[in-house]
């Protein structure tokens, strides 16, 4: 099984931060200093988050489990 997780990245108005979001996980926004940066904090919130879905039975663990990030359209 592949999951794939989406993140959209948006610079704040102020241009001083950007903000970082996976669609398929709510509650997964974070925020960085550079694109990559906030991009970075994402996926490593996202790992957290699927570990803790998978501990607590709201996620199959599957063998062969794949986990993979793109970047919003």
């Amino acid at each position: 099984m592949v999951l794939v997780l989406t993140i959209e990245t948006e610079l704040e108005e102020d241009g001083r931060r950007w903000i970082a979001e996976v669609e398929e996980l709510p509650g997964v926004i974070v925020y960085g200093d550079s694109q990559a940066d906030a991009v970075a904090h994402a996926q490593a919130l996202a790992l957290r988050v699927v570990a803790d879905k998978i501990e607590h039975g709201e996620m199959s663990a599957e063998p062969g489990l794949a986990l993979t990030f793109r970047a919003a359209a």
